[in-house]
């Protein structure tokens, strides 16, 4: 009988590929799904069509698979289904997955506080969400702990990356090229992550039997302006470009210190979870 798969949801996401490509060059088999558009044939990977708004689908596909472990990512930020996704969503998938008596890594977020804390946060910490999503993925966690006790809950930052570029990146650029006109935040803290980082990170618990909340981020705490600045600079743009501003002159309250503490993290987990300046160094 050949060995369950992992699982991974939105396998087509930028997180969610990543996972792909590690898992697969480890010779783990892989089950991901995707939402409307099938991604080619790839190796060792079986990919499954799933509307995560549909619970029975949910259960279908997981019982389908029977996987041994399920890292969830999908999720949906700035559209109607936000919450259908986003909280209701992951639920369904910690239902299927103990179901099945599969391990569960579910992807949270540093934006479920509000950032007026003036340290970092711990696991300990409690959801203080002001944003839609920050309350979407809020809930999430809630309904997740409620039908997977032994999930683990990973609270992460701001994900990018190289090849292809993430979001954020792509962002920063075009605005450093004036294709975009943004002031990115002075008193906005977070701890980007590198995609690969990440994804090593996840893979690292998936045999673990440890479970609860874990923040898995980078180790260095930045500005979004001085994120800009960093990779503006690296891709060859005059970091100048980049204007700073401040939350308080935005007309919708964001978070501002969503700084991570990783003590727990660095103390079950060997991947190095570099922060950018170690990154961009790294890469040379």
């Amino acid at each position: 009988m050949p060995p369950a798969p992992l699982l991974i949801t939105g396998g087509t996401g930028y997180l969610g590929a990543a996972l792909v490509r590690q898992a697969t060059a480890q010779d783990t088999p892989v089950a991901a799904t995707y939402h409307t558009q099938a991604p080619p044939p790839l190796a060792g990977v079986t990919w499954h069509a799933l509307d995560l708004r549909d619970p029975a689908a949910v259960q279908q596909v997981v019982a389908q698979v029977r996987p041994h472990a399920v890292i969830h990512t999908a999720f949906r930020q700035y559209d109607p289904d936000l919450w259908a996704v986003t909280a209701t969503g992951a639920g369904a998938v910690a239902q299927a997955a103990w179901h099945c008596a599969a391990r569960l890594i579910h992807l949270s977020s540093d934006v479920i506080f509000d950032g007026e804390q003036p340290i970092a946060y711990t696991e300990a910490d409690p959801p203080t969400p002001i944003s839609a999503y920050g309350a979407a993925k809020a809930a999430a966690e809630q309904l997740v702990q409620a039908a997977h006790p032994q999930a683990v809950l990973v609270r992460t930052s701001l994900i990018y990356g190289f090849d292809p570029l993430d979001r954020h990146t792509r962002f920063i650029l075009d605005v450093a090229d004036g294709m975009q006109q943004a002031a990115l935040f002075h008193d906005e803290l977070r701890c980007p992550v590198f995609v690969g980082d990440l994804a090593a990170a996840l893979l690292e618990l998936g045999p673990m039997t440890w479970h609860g909340i874990l923040n898995i981020a980078g180790d260095a705490v930045v500005s979004r302006y001085q994120f800009g600045q960093l990779l503006a600079a690296h891709y060859g743009r005059d970091p100048h470009r980049i204007t700073g501003g401040y939350t308080t002159d935005h007309p919708v309250r964001r978070p501002r210190n969503c700084a991570l503490d990783l003590t727990l993290a660095r103390s079950l987990l060997s991947t190095p979870l570099r922060g950018v300046p170690a990154v961009l160094r790294d890469r040379g």
